[in-house]
């Protein structure tokens, strides 16, 4: 867990390196600013914590997703503040068709393409965000609702890869009421976007909620050291099934992935349904976490036909799983459908 700063009149630079410790060895950081509270106490911080010592390039990106008028102006204000902290800016616009349902999930998809695009050409390797504690929370909730497994309710990590580029969330332990103060106190402008109070979105109803779960004992802070434990226990439970995989032998060939399914029989299910999607990961076909109650099935199925000594054939993700009657497992990917079958 990070330390938070001093009182806002006395930002120390130790509070600073302690916070933004993992970005030094980054060749270019690009920091996502959307003009509200959160991101613009981080791009201040971002500012102060490079202005005192040799420390990687900080590029400032907003993407301005198309969906309100007022969004131009945010990303020019943006730009204006980002202008006098001394700090490189770009907008991004989101274009192209925008679907009719799940609008905020397609924004979000845009938003990092078009962030870890931006990242690739400037050379940088981290980009960074000003998600917190609250949103952590949020997450949690959202995720537990839908009946995620231990990874969904992991929430967000400190740090994840977004295609070879280190997506980092420094402010993750900090309440978002910390970073309204900070602005507040140091005089650091900000806007408001009028979505964040429309309970069109899911995310929206659930913060409306959480006031009332804090009454019951169910704080921000609890939900969060759920995530945190939650996230310990699952990366135990990944590495054991990366050796319960690798001790299956398996082959990587140009057609697919085998390996012996007898390991599916052997270890307690957890186990199991990981080595089956790591698996399938090594097969180049991953598994979207949406499709957990799939895999659940197909797990289910193949241990019992590995008990059986049975063959089975079965599809998940566009991936063809088959289960030879000596045991073996073949995963390749799905071949295409004929018209009319």
């Amino acid at each position: 867990m990070s330390a938070l700063p001093p009182p806002d009149d006395k930002l120390s630079d130790d509070g600073l390196d302690s916070l933004f410790a993992s970005l030094n060895r980054a060749s270019g950081i690009v920091a996502a600013v959307s003009g509200g509270p959160d991101s613009m106490a981080l791009m201040h911080l971002l500012a102060r914590w490079r202005a005192r010592s040799d420390k990687p390039p900080v590029l400032v990106a907003t993407i301005d997703h198309g969906l309100r008028p007022e969004a131009a102006d945010e990303a020019a204000f943006v730009a204006r503040e980002a202008a006098a902290l001394g700090l490189s800016h770009r907008i991004m616009v989101w274009t192209g068709d925008k679907p009719s349902t799940g609008i905020q999930e397609a924004a979000r998809e845009a938003r990092y393409r078009l962030l870890v695009a931006y990242a690739r050409k400037e050379g940088a390797s981290h980009l960074v965000t000003a998600h917190t504690l609250d949103d952590q929370a949020e997450t949690v909730m959202m995720r537990l609702s839908r009946g995620s497994g231990l990874s969904g309710l992991a929430g967000m990590r400190p740090e994840t890869d977004r295609q070879g580029i280190c997506h980092a969330r420094p402010l993750l332990d900090w309440p978002k009421s910390r970073l309204l103060d900070l602005c507040h106190g140091q005089g650091w402008p900000f806007v408001v976007d009028p979505s964040n109070a429309s309970e069109d979105y899911a995310r929206v109803r659930w913060r409306r909620l959480m006031p009332l779960l804090a009454e019951e004992g169910l704080t921000a802070e609890r939900l969060a050291r759920l995530a945190e434990r939650a996230a310990q226990a699952d990366a135990a439970l990944d590495l054991t099934a990366r050796k319960a995989l690798a001790c299956a032998a398996p082959v990587l060939a140009e057609g697919g992935l085998s390996f012996r399914g007898g390991i599916l029989a052997d270890e307690p299910f957890e186990i199991a349904l990981r080595v089956l999607e790591l698996a399938l990961a090594q097969a180049g076909l991953d598994l979207d976490n949406s499709r957990l109650n799939r895999l659940e099935s197909c797990t289910v199925r193949l241990r019992e036909a590995v008990r059986a000594g049975e063959g089975l054939r079965l599809t998940i993700a566009g991936a063809l799983v088959r289960l030879g009657h000596s045991g073996q497992v073949f995963i390749a990917p799905e071949p295409p459908r004929r018209r009319g079958r």
